[in-house]
């Protein structure tokens, strides 16, 4: 493998220009010569400029190589963080988790058996104890079953046994209407990604997607929006989205499984302790410290405050964030940050724009692990080799939902950032791949980990990263989007944690079969023409208000209903300082309906959902109207 041969430490993943680099792959040609239109040379200089900052400190790494791994050992930890640990034998594990399963689609269950079958074949190899099988868990199969199972799933191709028909007739829909050059096409998150992808290789839908020339030539998405809306991340409760990442995990495994992509994942490394308390400081430490002077701090206060400096004062400046400031000054400028940050005596109206972007990237470097986390950070960089867009951006969505709160915080907030530096881009002449390209390194390259470079493969690996943050950012927007696949499994989920329900299934996929059924509720029960619900608002009003649901009622429609009794009814109105009065009317623009209860934890609802839908999916959730969190007080 190759390795920086002039810095001390090893920095993982891209290596500098090797001026031998060789062509890629014909299967990436066509992107190849889209990206070569496209000058990686602010990639090139931001590696060297790391380098040579790495080089001054004379910076050593003491994390050992990660070591490869036996046979059955990835697959181990793979069950374990899907939340499946009792298929390996722990009779120990919280039972809750294998309610999992109940919820899983068909792709998503034959990655779990697929890794279920790698593990039982290590363990029987190395003669150890049998691990359980899933079978013995909820019901007693015969041998001549399993037998006959066995031979059933080793001679049938994986999508043979694809037969969710709504998904199907979902997918092939979905997929004449998205292969139209230049116009807006559908992202479809009714359907898990996988089962789309398997309907669309069956089918001999996917094609490449590729446009790179800036960002106003990037193909546009729109969220294909059903009647129960759109959710985001941040709608759900806590409670809710810690169910999330394992759901993403399986349906990630199960989408590269289609694609023939092998996901690999890094083991988490230690490293040695700081004496700072902010450059080099874990990100838990950093919001647990932050946390104690601005409780809800999701961010933490130092990237909040180079960010607003350089939103302030740096935006307008020709090639902020390409242009290095002094290594010299960033040393002191970090020096005098760990003494003076948290007392407020940090001048930040002295420093230099340059010094600021430059103070931001090591801030992001200098993490003890990667922002986009030590175990996730290949499959992130291995993104680029998927070829249809499409499914590049779903994959890259999954991996949002996996990353931990902290990194997915911090990571947005960057973003949002980069976003602003774009949108000024005739004056600060940094374009989306102009940021995408000097960014990369940055969030790509970590003195923690092994470096495994193809030799010949660095222009290859090097666009592609620059490619996957030029997604990130410009495509956000649904990148921080929950699924709806995901969040009707976190309701079938939290159904079978409440109902305790005891599955008898004979056969795994006769238990993994039955996922979708409650899907076409909504559909048989929208000939209901009438329902009176009522809604609350008990941090506004003492009364409840009275709501005639049909078909198209909307969050919309009830959030203006409120208002309009507000007004002409003469409400007891508890807090009016949280209601906004204009020409004596009452506003609502900051209030939001949220679904309590049932089987779900706490959701913000989309305006554009429908309620009488919506009471048909969770009939015993209350549903109360609050003030937008992200919205200001008045008091």
């Amino acid at each position: 493998s190759l390795s920086t041969r002039n810095c001390p430490c090893r920095m993982s993943q891209l290596p500098p220009k090797s001026p031998l680099a060789s062509p890629v792959l014909k299967g990436t040609s066509s992107r190849v010569e889209a990206l070569d239109n496209l000058s990686m040379d602010s990639f090139w200089l931001e590696v060297e400029n790391i380098k040579q900052s790495a080089e001054a400190e004379q910076e050593e790494c003491s994390l050992a190589d990660v070591k490869t791994q036996e046979e059955g050992e990835a697959e181990a930890e793979w069950l374990q963080d899907a939340g499946l640990s009792e298929l390996l034998g722990d009779r120990g594990s919280d039972n809750d988790n294998l309610m999992l399963l109940s919820t899983l689609t068909q792709t998503q269950a034959a990655a779990v058996q697929r890794r279920l079958d790698t593990y039982s074949r290590s363990r029987r190899r190395k003669n150890k104890h049998p691990v359980r099988d899933v079978r013995d868990i909820f019901g007693v199969a015969n041998s001549e079953e399993r037998a006959a199972e066995k031979e059933e799933s080793s001679a049938d191709p994986l999508w043979q046994n694809l037969q969710t028909a709504n998904a199907q007739r979902k997918t092939r829909e979905y997929s004449s209407t998205v292969r139209n050059p230049g116009k807006e096409e559908v992202f479809n998150m009714d359907v898990a990604y996988s089962e789309q992808a398997a309907v669309l290789l069956k089918g001999s839908f996917l094609s490449e997607s590729w446009k790179l020339k800036d960002g106003n030539g990037l193909t546009k998405f729109k969220i294909l929006k059903g009647r129960l809306g759109v959710t985001r991340i941040g709608d759900l409760s806590a409670q809710d989205m810690k169910k999330i990442p394992t759901l993403a995990l399986i349906e990630l495994t199960a989408l590269c499984d289609i694609l023939g992509f092998e996901l690999k994942r890094n083991k988490a490394a230690k490293l040695k302790t700081t004496d700072k308390r902010l450059f080099g400081v874990p990100l838990n430490t950093l919001l647990e410290n932050d946390q104690k002077l601005l409780p809800n701090t999701k961010v933490p206060l130092l990237l909040q405050a180079l960010l607003s400096c350089l939103e302030k004062r740096g935006l307008e400046t020709e090639g902020i964030l390409r242009v290095s400031g002094s290594q010299t000054r960033i040393k002191s400028l970090e020096q005098k940050l760990e003494r003076d940050f948290y007392t407020g005596l940090f001048r930040w109206d002295e420093v230099h724009q340059n010094d600021v972007s430059g103070l931001l990237k090591r801030f992001i470097r200098e993490l003890p692990a990667p922002l986009l986390t030590a175990e996730y950070l290949p499959a992130f960089a291995a993104v680029q080799h998927i070829p249809d867009l499409k499914q590049r951006l779903q994959a890259l969505n999954l991996l949002i939902l996996i990353l931990p709160e902290p990194n997915r915080n911090t990571l947005k907030a960057l973003l949002e950032f980069l976003s602003k530096v774009i949108a000024r881009e005739k004056n600060n002449k940094m374009n989306l791949w102009n940021v995408s390209t000097v960014m990369a390194p940055n969030l790509f390259m970590h003195k923690g980990l092994p470096n495994k470079i193809p030799e010949g493969k660095e222009k290859q690996l090097a666009e592609g990263a620059a490619d996957v943050v030029r997604m990130m950012i410009h495509y956000q927007d649904l990148l921080w989007t929950v699924s709806s696949f995901l969040v009707a499994q976190v309701r079938k989920l939290n159904e079978s944690n409440s109902k305790r329900y005891q599955f008898c299934d004979k056969r795994i996929k006769n238990l993994l079969r039955k996922i979708h059924a409650d899907k076409d509720k909504v559909e048989k029960n929208q000939a209901e023409p009438l329902k009176i619900v009522k809604v609350h608002a008990s941090l506004l009003l003492k009364d409840s208000l009275e709501v005639h649901l049909n078909n198209a009622t909307r969050v919309v429609d009830v959030l203006k209903l409120f208002q309009k009794n507000l007004c002409q009814n003469g409400w007891n109105i508890v807090n009016t300082v949280n209601l906004l009065k204009c020409n004596n009317s009452v506003e609502c623009p900051n209030l939001l309906l949220y679904e309590v209860g049932g089987n779900i934890g706490e959701h913000c609802l989309d305006p554009d959902t429908y309620l009488l839908d919506l009471y048909h999916i969770n009939p015993h959730a209350e549903w109360i109207i609050k003030q937008n969190p992200s919205y200001p007080r008045m008091f």
